[in-house]
């Protein structure tokens, strides 16, 4: 239809996927707080879609301390208990203690490095990759930079964070663009790419 934007298919037509798709997935972030929602959201999602985890993400919001880190590690077993029979997050044992474990590790990169976005995105020389993809089949699941994050991570006492979630993460935060080169939203992170460059 004249005038539509194309968009890439995986967020499909519902308003909540479309509005992730349109106005956070792919934007360059270097805000610490949003780097750890999306770190632990990702890790959640493991073996679940994304629609799933965007519907709880309120609920996540509420559950751990609206993402501050500095809470969130401090949480004692009886919080994970508790955190385990609220129906607002996805209730799995491991990744509901993986949050508070991430979350330590996070305060521990915090101790060595200016912030976690200047560790993070020295794994890109400090730049969005930008990929050219035309068609969903082209996107990998996981690439030799989210293998190295996923390692380093693991190395600093992350869980949850193996190559295709660390990818996903990579996506999400804007550690890549990888937007199909149709979509309007590729063309138009870009140019926003390129005058912060």
């Amino acid at each position: 239809m004249k005038g539509e934007l194309f968009r890439c298919p995986w967020c499909g037509n519902d308003p909540l996927y479309v509005a992730y798709h349109d106005e956070e997935w792919g934007v360059p972030c270097h805000d610490d707080g949003r780097l750890f929602e999306f770190l632990i959201l990702e890790g959640a999602q493991a073996g679940l879609n994304w629609l799933t985890v965007l519907k709880k993400r309120d609920g996540y919001r509420r559950a751990f301390a609206d993402w501050h880190v500095e809470k969130i590690a401090r949480f004692t077993d009886d919080d994970l208990a508790r955190l385990g029979q609220n129906p607002d997050i996805i209730r799995n044992r491991l990744k509901i203690a993986a949050a508070r474990q991430n979350a330590r590790a996070f305060l521990a990169v915090r101790d060595e490095f200016p912030s976690f976005a200047d560790y993070l995105w020295r794994f890109t020389g400090g730049k969005t990759i930008v990929n050219h993809w035309r068609t969903l089949a082209e996107i990998p699941a996981s690439t030799a930079i989210s293998d190295q994050l996923s390692k380093d991570l693991k190395r600093r006492g992350f869980t949850f964070v193996g190559p295709t979630i660390c990818y996903a993460f990579m996506q999400a935060i804007g550690l890549v663009n990888d937007h199909l080169t149709d979509c309007f939203r590729h063309r138009l992170l870009q140019s926003e790419i390129k005058k912060l460059g």
